[in-house]
């Protein structure tokens, strides 16, 4: 009796043509979307846990669906090289890659351009010499690999910035008003959950208030 055909965990299984240096560099840059996922936002949300960086969090599952729903409507195939990749049986139109990465761009841009959260104008070049190029680079490294046809990949990318966008307005203009009243819930209480998107400085404001922390008798840490 003949055995199944087997497939691989396509999350991180991402084939390059051995020998090929930029094939295996443009593979490593297709899985930043997963550095960011587990890596990014966990830490974020362990260590800083800011309401900012949960609904971030948020819109990119979202928007996720939303690519997974098109992609089942709309059912185009991948280029021809799926049948080498073993990627076949799934669809190509729009790439999530893409459309991750160019959210991520748009929405990381306006929070850096709002100064919302510990960052700030003065940061600027972070969008623009790391997060931008390197969405750029995971568009390219789709259509390079051969997962994706030109037009999927840009038709993620517009998606992603088209929602980013989208999202970025929602949160800040209609449910930051909640964002209290989530401090305030028992979640927020139990978790730490908080929203500094109101300070300026966040940086300086923690920095501050560190120090006189250090020198108020009531905050000494029993050893």
């Amino acid at each position: 009796m003949p055995h199944p055909p087997l497939k691989a965990v396509t999350l991180t299984h991402v084939r390059y043509q051995k020998g090929d240096q930029l094939g295996h560099f443009l593979a490593w840059v297709s899985l930043v979307p997963v550095f960011i996922s587990f890596c990014g936002f966990f830490c974020h949300i362990m260590f800083r846990r800011e309401l900012q960086g949960f609904f971030f969090a948020i819109g990119l599952l979202i928007s996720q669906f939303i690519n997974e729903v098109i992609k089942t409507s709309v059912q185009q195939a991948r280029p021809e090289t799926c049948v080498m990749l073993e990627m076949c049986d799934s669809h190509g139109w729009p790439s999530s890659h893409s459309q991750y990465m160019f959210f991520f761009a748009i929405y990381f841009t306006l929070l850096t351009y709002k100064k919302i959260g510990v960052l700030s104008r003065n940061q600027m070049w972070i969008a623009g010499l790391v997060v931008w190029p390197m969405a750029v680079l995971t568009m390219y490294s789709r259509v390079y690999l051969g997962y994706h046809t030109v037009a999927q990949v840009f038709a993620g990318a517009s998606l992603g910035i088209f929602l980013g966008g989208l999202w970025f307005w929602v949160v800040n203009s209609l449910l930051r008003c909640y964002f209290p009243m989530i401090e305030d819930s028992s979640f927020g209480r139990l978790f730490y959950v908080k929203d500094t998107s109101h300070i300026p400085n966040v940086l300086k404001f923690e920095y501050e208030n560190a120090i006189a922390a250090r020198r108020h008798s009531s905050y000494k840490r029993n050893e």
